[in-house]
């Protein structure tokens, strides 16, 4: 385990066992009926005010939602929030649910979830909100649920504009590799499917092989060198997730590779990373805004105020000149 999820491994068990007292929230983007930053000051910071419980649930540990946590925590500094918490080291359905199961008994005032599951997690969602327990959606969405709110960009949209990132770098010809995440995750879903209906329907780039890494760290490094053994000619890759985006450093690192690499989700590391040649492009649904949305969307729905059904984060292409 490196470094880096050992220490977020042991916030989120510190967070568990302690919590911390966080607070805060400016404006969110796309949120309805959005109160001044004195009103929502003076509601939250009353003396004697016992604190509102908000919990994060990640599909698993890695750097971009650490990064998430990390911005969630400095927007929540001015307000009266427990923060918590918890991921599983790797994607795990069961333990999201456990997770969610164990917030719920608890009696949180808030719950984000990126769903590793959309349908699988639908029952306990609902159970949340039944028990009065607002709950949104981030990065994947779960729209048969009872959730308040999603939080993201169109991932369909956002597979096809790796797609057209594809189309300009090849000039609409060659041979891509593809590594995606959880397979029954609906965002990796709708980004796999924009970005092979862009590809069959605007240009003869041909995708050579898909894998999915399901989450785990150790099988994108393994699954990324199986498919350049097996495809050496092959002009791009295309990582469809966050584990995959790194892991393709590591690789691109170790075989001295300098082919294209296009990655999702901008983080410090992955920007290192361009700058060292590594990464080609990065398309970001930019993630550094999902950590303030999540806490002032949870805030608002907790003092009872309406958010819109989709925060709408957008897509930014990093690296390409205009």
């Amino acid at each position: 385990m490196t470094s880096s999820r050992m220490r977020i491994r042991n916030v989120f068990i510190l967070l568990l066992a302690a919590g911390f007292i966080l607070g805060g929230c400016s404006r969110s983007s796309g949120a309805t009926n959005i109160p001044s930053e004195e009103a929502l000051d003076s509601s939250s910071s009353r003396s004697g005010e016992p604190p509102l419980t908000f919990g994060i649930i990640y599909p698993m540990v890695n750097a971009t939602y650490e990064m998430i946590t990390e911005k969630a925590e400095a927007v929540a500094k001015k307000h009266n929030v427990e923060l918590l918490v918890q991921a599983p080291d790797e994607a795990n359905l069961e333990q999201q649910i456990r997770i969610m199961e164990m917030m719920i008994k608890r009696g949180v005032d808030g719950i984000a979830i990126a769903p590793a599951d959309s349908l699988a997690l639908t029952s306990v969602i609902n159970k949340a909100v039944a028990r009065g327990i607002p709950v949104v959606c981030f990065e994947s969405d779960s729209p048969a649920s009872s959730r308040e709110a999603f939080i993201g960009a169109d991932n369909r949209a956002t597979g096809a504009t790796i797609g057209q990132t594809v189309e300009r770098l090849l000039g609409g010809k060659g041979m891509i590799l593809v590594e995606s995440g959880m397979s029954r995750m609906r965002g990796t879903q709708e980004r796999l499917r924009g970005l092979q209906d862009y590809l069959a329907e605007h240009t003869e780039i041909d995708v050579l092989e898909i894998r999915h890494n399901d989450g785990s760290e150790d099988n994108a490094a393994l699954q990324l060198e199986q498919m350049i053994s097996a495809h050496p000619h092959f002009s791009a890759l295309v990582s469809l997730d966050f584990v995959s985006s790194s892991s393709s450093v590591l690789v691109w690192k170790a075989k001295g590779l300098t082919r294209y690499n296009i990655a999702l989700g901008l983080t410090p590391s992955l920007k290192q990373s361009m700058d060292n040649g590594q990464i080609t492009r990065v398309i970001s649904q930019n993630e550094q805004n999902w950590g303030e949305d999540i806490i002032n969307t949870l805030l608002l729905r907790a003092k009872g105020i309406a958010v819109a059904k989709w925060i709408n984060t957008e897509v930014t292409i990093i690296g390409e000149q205009p």
